[in-house]
């Protein structure tokens, strides 16, 4: 009998009363798509910018099966907005194809939010992305079964 599948969240704490949105969603749905288990080893950091390099302390110590990046970037009106988005993709993308393992891209970089009709959005819309990067993860551990033969 295969082993339960390992997943590593990394999740960053600013605005986590929205990104924590992300994350229960995300593991609800990882249950119902996985009813055999799944394994969710949560990890926080303090902001996006940290993500990557947790995701790769992660991987040198434990045998995840995938990680999640999960963050709310926003646009405060100054420069640094596009320069963490930027940077964390970036980051992001160039650890997943060196560590040969998938990486579920939930960093989220909104152009508006202001305010608390923003936030009252976005924690509603948070949800649905938890939802999208479980059928993402799900999906990248069944190919990663295919390949296997199990």
């Amino acid at each position: 009998m295969p082993r339960k599948p390992k997943i590593c969240f990394v999740q960053a704490c600013w605005h986590r009363e929205i990104v924590d949105e992300l994350r229960e969603a995300f593991t609800k749905e990882m249950a119902r798509l996985e009813p055999d288990g799944v394994e969710i080893d949560l990890w926080e950091v303090p902001g996006s910018l940290e993500i990557p390099l947790q995701i790769q302390l992660c991987a040198k110590k434990t045998d995840h099966d995938a990680f999640v990046a999960a963050g709310l970037i926003v646009d405060g009106g100054i420069y640094r907005h596009e320069f963490v988005a930027s940077s964390v993709l970036s980051s992001v993308m160039d650890l997943q194809a060196k560590l040969e393992k998938p990486i579920i891209y939930a960093v989220l970089t909104p152009h508006h939010f202001h305010g608390e009709d923003h936030e009252r959005y976005f924690q509603e819309h948070f949800k649905t992305k938890g939802k999208e990067a479980a059928a993402a993860c799900a999906q990248v551990l069944a190919n990663r079964r295919r390949l296997e033969g199990e």
